[in-house]
């Protein structure tokens, strides 16, 4: 896999590239997409950080892994391509967003892409997944990875608002810093688990009440 990210982020995370994980973890992606079906696309497997460079990044919307079914992975954590039914879990985001701050979502379908070009990192924990089983990519070297893009994150720049649901994610709240960033946590906004705190917590104003209280431009949810 000839890994080509955009500057910024090679640059971030030069050192990861020539360690041994991520050579056997490159190996071993590359041989699932030869002999089976691997979503999302290759060419799509680093659109988060592609098209939200590390300085631009004011969000970091943290997922688990890329959806498994047939044309709705694109890179981004929850976002399906236009046309693509809205999935569960985007469709309670949604409900949120619009209980939250009173107001529709400014996402009419599942494309998210609205979002990235404000500044949030649509970032999945793992990477890659073989079409129908979900977490099949799990423990094979992704997290490591992506652990190194919210540290990152969280070295080089300031006032970024984490949004952690579910349990795989709030893991990773110790690795920032909460004088510096602030850390949203909540249970996993899917039908399993969405009534159990997701409703209700309100994340989208909180998010902006930050960014407004430091000066800084709040998101259009």
């Amino acid at each position: 896999m000839n890994v080509r990210l955009e500057e910024s982020w090679r640059e971030a995370l030069a050192p990861e590239f020539e360690k041994l994980y991520f050579a056997l973890l490159t190996d071993r992606i590359r041989t699932e997409y030869q002999t089976g079906t691997i979503y999302p696309p290759a060419g799509q497997i680093f659109r988060a950080l592609d098209l939200c460079p590390l300085p631009q990044v004011r969000v970091v919307l943290l997922g688990q892994d890329p959806y498994h079914g047939a044309g709705q992975a694109e890179g981004l954590s929850f976002s399906v391509p236009d046309g693509i039914p809205v999935p569960p879990s985007l469709r309670n985001i949604k409900q949120e967003i619009a209980s939250d701050l009173g107001r529709p979502s400014i996402i009419s379908g599942g494309n998210l892409l609205p979002w990235v070009q404000q500044g949030v990192l649509l970032l999945n924990t793992t990477l890659t997944v073989r079409s129908g089983q979900a977490a099949s990519h799990q423990g094979l070297g992704w997290e490591t990875f992506t652990d190194e893009v919210i540290m990152a994150v969280n070295r080089q720049r300031e006032h970024v608002v984490f949004l952690l649901w579910g349990t795989p994610a709030r893991r990773k709240a110790s690795m920032i810093d909460h004088t510096r960033h602030l850390i949203l946590e909540a249970p996993h906004p899917s039908p399993l688990s969405a009534s159990r705190g997701f409703f209700g917590c309100r994340h989208f104003s909180a998010c902006n009440t930050y960014l407004q209280q430091r000066g800084l431009t709040p998101i259009e949810w």
